[in-house]
């Protein structure tokens, strides 16, 4: 057929594909430190970043390993990198809005690539600044927030064994998942009889 056209996706994706091999050549010729650091504080402006993400990304953008690591040091110096305030950060946010258990945060962190150690240290004394189980206050608020969707089951066992899964799938301990468990489904029998 003359005069057919290629199909729209395959022909834009093509273009594109060529458009970031051209980029990633420039970026890999990029001889400015100004360039890099530059593309370090657009990627940090979203949100903040370990240095193992900013580091992943401007090699994935093709920056030269050098000026990578010069910006990297530039963002630590002014404080705009820092992977144990951004660890504490990590903690609180999902302890305010997305409450997980310590085995999902050490995950989570560790994916963003925070020293073992680090994240250890930050979590201990997370269980030390309370006197109450963090992770038993953490997996309540969790029941919480999901509890109209588990009060839609009638049945209590089937009740308990939900609201269990989902606090072992958000990375709490077996033993607070069965705790706080067991207390949303006593909770809600006391409520339901009084």
């Amino acid at each position: 057929m003359a005069g057919a056209r290629p199909a729209p996706g395959r022909a834009g994706a093509a273009e594109r594909r060529a458009g970031t091999a051209e980029r990633r050549e420039r970026r890999a010729a990029e001889t400015d430190p100004e360039v890099v650091l530059a593309a370090a504080l657009r990627f940090l402006q979203s949100r903040p970043r370990s240095v193992r993400e900013v580091r992943r990304r401007l090699d994935q953008a093709g920056f030269p390993t050098p000026l990578v690591e010069a910006a990297i040091g530039r963002l630590e110096e002014l404080g705009m990198l820092d992977d144990e305030a951004f660890a504490r950060s990590w903690i609180e946010s999902r302890d305010r809005a997305r409450p997980r258990g310590e085995r999902a945060l050490r995950s989570e962190l560790a994916l963003k690539g925070v020293a073992r150690e680090l994240v250890d240290r930050i979590l201990a004394e997370r269980r030390g600044a309370r006197d109450d189980g963090v992770d038993d206050v953490a997996a309540e608020r969790l029941l919480a927030k999901k509890s109209r969707v588990l009060a839609r089951v009638s049945d209590p066992r089937v009740r308990r064994q939900r609201a269990y899964a989902l606090l072992a799938r958000s990375g709490f301990d077996p033993d607070v998942a069965a705790r706080a468990s067991r207390a949303m489904v006593s909770a809600a029998d006391e409520a339901a009889d009084a």
